[in-house]
């Protein structure tokens, strides 16, 4: 039974009901998991979701891009045995519009998000939940924990073990103890704050969480990374996949520097000036050529450095310690390469720019102390940006451009 993603594929009898073990109580999570073609992994990814313990009810809402695999049908068979599991149509087919239509329909106290690429702890939602009503955070999530499933897969998550590989991504290197990150890898919040932020903005296909992130610290709101949420992601196992998933990061990093400026971080520069480096020694005229060619040669050497560095501590096979080089001029020019494109598309960040370089007075939130989330949706934060931009003397950010994307987790870089 296809959905138009105002009903879900559920009896009417069931989709009234309350969801899970128990009728008659209160859900107290919804897990929200957009899909695409996922026939590969989806019942691996529901049997975690459905594996895990919390004192409560929850409901697993999977929001289908219309696959063209049998990932529809693998979910309606599981749902016809599961009353918690949900299916919704997401005709839009991308992630933000996905979640959207699961959080217009949840019924739980908190909003998880899961994705099917992801292997999470069977705790997950439980102690997020724990944490979420302690208070203090808006946002909770896990230390992303690179898993390799292939060889190329198993390089990107030994690359994505150094400072070179995931800049200053706290929430990527995980720690003993909760610590505070400006965004996150999926995790938790109460549905009441999600819906008073307006839910993902859907111009973010990509970096969708780092926009969120951007509202939730702009309203004081902080975010924080337990390790009892740490989940294995499995990296690309292809230099083509690992370009193309870099190089939307990138390209998306610049739209959301654009709107928040305050989410633009030192390290987001580094990428670029590589791929920068790259064209100017190849098209500035002789005298400048030699700068960016000398700024590419320490490059190499601190690649080379971190990849010995790596292999050396990780126990690495030499092929794999050899091939760090090429893994982390992957990411970085397509990141950096994306990165320049967007400010071609949507304009620069000039005033996440200029505050980098100390020329504005602009503060970074801290998030310190609980506090409501009373801060504008993504439409008045687009706005927003426009006046910071109009300050800077740039144009306001054009919409995103169009085309299908997969559902493939992303990283909020």
């Amino acid at each position: 039974m296809l959905d138009n993603g105002n009903t879900p594929t559920a009896s009417a009898d069931a989709a009234s009901a309350p969801v899970g073990a128990g009728a008659g109580r209160p859900v107290v999570a919804s897990v929200l998991t957009p899909v695409l073609d996922e026939e590969r992994y989806i019942r691996d990814a529901v049997a975690r979701m459905q594996a895990q313990e919390i004192d409560g009810d929850i409901e697993l809402l999977f929001m289908d891009g219309r696959s063209s695999d049998d990932t529809r049908a693998i979910l309606e068979e599981i749902a016809a045995t599961d009353p918690r599991i949900r299916i919704f149509d997401n005709p839009g087919r991308t992630t933000p519009k996905g979640l959207n239509i699961g959080l217009r329909h949840a019924r739980g106290e908190f909003i998880v998000r899961m994705d099917a690429h992801t292997h999470y702890p069977g705790n997950y939602v439980a102690a997020g939940v724990e944490r979420l009503r302690r208070g203090g955070v808006v946002w909770v999530n896990g230390p992303q924990v690179p898993t390799g499933r292939g060889p190329w897969s198993a390089r990107v998550a030994l690359a994505t073990q150094s400072w070179l590989g995931i800049g200053s991504a706290t929430f990527r290197r995980g720690a003993g103890t909760e610590i505070e990150t400006d965004t996150g890898f999926t995790g938790m919040w109460s549905r009441a704050d999600l819906e008073r932020l307006g839910g993902w903005d859907d111009e973010w296909t990509i970096n969708q969480d780092a926009e969120l992130a951007a509202r939730i610290r702009a309203s004081g709101g902080r975010i924080v990374c337990i390790p009892e949420m740490a989940a294995e992601y499995i990296p690309r196992d292809s230099l083509k996949m690992l370009a193309r998933q870099y190089y939307r990061y990138g390209f998306y990093r610049a739209k959301t520097a654009r709107r928040h400026p305050l989410s633009l971080r030192r390290t987001h520069v580094l990428a670029p000036g590589v791929a920068a480096s790259v064209i100017g020694s190849v098209v500035l005229p002789e005298p400048l050529r030699r700068p960016a060619r000398l700024g590419l040669a320490s490059y190499a050497v601190a690649t080379i450095v971190a990849s010995a560095s790596i292999g050396a501590r990780q126990d690495a096979r030499l092929r794999d310690a050899a091939a760090l080089p090429t893994v982390f001029a992957t990411m970085h020019l397509g990141w950096g390469a994306g990165f320049l494109v967007g400010c071609l598309r949507f304009g620069p960040p000039l005033a996440g720019l200029a505050r980098l370089a100390g020329l504005s007075g602009g503060e970074t939130h801290s998030g310190s102390g609980p506090s409501p989330v009373a801060v504008a949706g993504p439409r008045q934060a687009g706005a927003d940006a426009a006046t910071a931009a109009a300050r800077y003397g740039a144009p306001a950010a054009g919409g995103e451009a169009s085309g299908r994307l997969p559902m493939q987790p992303e990283v909020a870089r």
